[in-house]
């Protein structure tokens, strides 16, 4: 049965997974900590969090990158509150200049063309994270849940290139419940989500579907439900479940590394 209380997690468990599974692997590189890049979203407020949780404090270095006129002043006091509440050193990158050079430079940018113009911001806040994560010697943490990864609803080699993804086994209301267990203000949890991409986006206007309505789609569809069952199930149109599923499969590029033709066994 295809409801919100199939989707209900143990929140503190949870929590210690994620947090143990922090330490394993920044342990096992050998590197000195973390970056998060912090929006000011409940993503990467989580992340931040179980990052801190993870590590400590001083283990954990938070980055904003702002884009002027276009990233609201609202978020960018909800990450000082969260660098505050983790007791973390936030450094506010603002990105607007490197955006403004690459598309003075590229051949092919067009304004209009919303997807490939506003991918640029998140490339160019990779290389931000980046940099500091070399120069500091850390791993770089990201932010992406589940349900962004399985649709596709990131950016390949911007907010999807890091070294760890520890809430993508999390749907979006799954990360909804952990930010509530983890004191994450509300301002922040109740806020609409947006990529930020260009002004006045949302995650569901262009998902074209509430979270809870999708999650439960994905919930089904992992489980091995044919669309038209998800769709009894849950009063949908058959197409809107098929949409929504075809999105799924058209983006398994960008969960995969990229692929290898293997030579070795016809050269010898």
């Amino acid at each position: 049965m295809l409801s919100k209380d199939a989707l209900v997690i143990d929140a503190l468990a949870t929590a210690q997974r994620i947090s143990e599974f922090i330490t394993d692997q920044v342990e096992l590189s050998g590197l000195n900590g973390a970056i998060t890049t912090v929006s000011g979203g409940i993503d990467s407020a989580v992340t931040l969090a179980l990052t801190v949780k993870a590590l400590g404090g001083d283990r954990v270095r938070a980055i904003t990158m702002p884009e002027r006129d276009i990233t609201p002043e609202g978020d960018i006091a909800d990450v000082m509150r969260l660098a505050e509440m983790f007791d973390v050193t936030c450094d506010v990158v603002e990105i607007t200049p490197v955006i403004r050079v690459m598309r003075s430079l590229l051949p092919l940018y067009n304004p209009s063309d919303l997807v490939s113009s506003g991918n640029i911001k998140p490339r160019a806040r990779m290389i931000v994270a980046y940099h500091y994560a070399n120069a500091l010697r850390r791993m770089v943490v990201g932010s992406s849940n589940k349900t962004e990864c399985l649709t596709g609803y990131f950016t390949k080699y911007g907010d999807g290139a890091v070294d760890l993804m520890p809430i993508a086994d999390l749907y979006k209301t799954q990360v909804r419940q952990l930010a509530r267990h983890l004191g994450i203000p509300w301002s922040i949890v109740e806020k609409t989500p947006t990529a930020g991409l260009w002004p006045g986006q949302s995650d569901e206007g262009e998902l074209g579907i509430k979270y809870e309505v999708l999650d439960l789609i994905l919930y089904g569809w992992e489980r091995g439900m044919r669309a038209a069952e998800i769709a009894e199930e849950l009063d949908l149109e058959l197409s809107t479940v098929e949409g929504l599923l075809k999105r799924v499969w058209l983006n398994e590029h960008k969960r995969r590394l990229p692929l290898i033709l293997r030579l070795s066994s016809a050269t010898g």
